[in-house]
């Protein structure tokens, strides 16, 4: 879990299914970040990942959600703003990356505090909602995080 300056995109084996559309950032002050962030994190979830005869369990995608909100929210607020957002369909889950254009990494990357003094709640709900958390410098200037949420197919109804 520790920050890395990598040059490569993590999880490079993953790619994103030809038909998925793009994610469009909002333009900065719109407001719209998180919640379209969301709105597509959301839909990637249940039509790709999920979709006819194999529903993703409502408890998975409120975490989807909750990781994507802390992660675009931070991008916005402490990273010089929203350059990007990426989401993947994986065998486990959906894989997404966070692009902004900060270099600074979290304070809390480093190690996962075990008392809160205070600050923020993200970063450690983010490390308890998803796995393979990464921070990567980007050469042209800022950071892309990126973590793999686990999804689970719901039982059968």
């Amino acid at each position: 879990m520790r920050p890395a300056d990598r040059t490569t995109t993590p999880r490079t084996a993953v790619t994103a299914p030809p038909d998925l559309p793009p994610f469009a950032v909002p333009a900065p002050g719109t407001g719209a970040g998180a919640a379209a962030a969301r709105a597509y994190a959301e839909s990637v979830a249940r039509t790709r990942w999920g979709g006819p005869g194999r529903e993703v369990r409502e408890e998975d995608v409120v975490d989807l959600l909750l990781v994507v909100s802390e992660l675009v929210t931070n991008a916005i607020r402490h990273g010089d703003g929203l350059t990007g957002f990426e989401v993947r369909p994986t065998d486990e889950g959906l894989w997404i990356a966070v692009h902004d254009n900060s270099a600074v990494v979290p304070r809390d990357a480093y190690s996962f505090p075990t008392t809160h003094p205070g600050g923020g709640y993200g970063w450690p709900l983010v490390a308890r909602l998803a796995r393979d958390v990464a921070v990567d410098l980007r050469p042209g200037g800022g950071k892309t995080i990126s973590a793999l949420v686990p999804l689970r197919a719901a039982a059968a109804g």
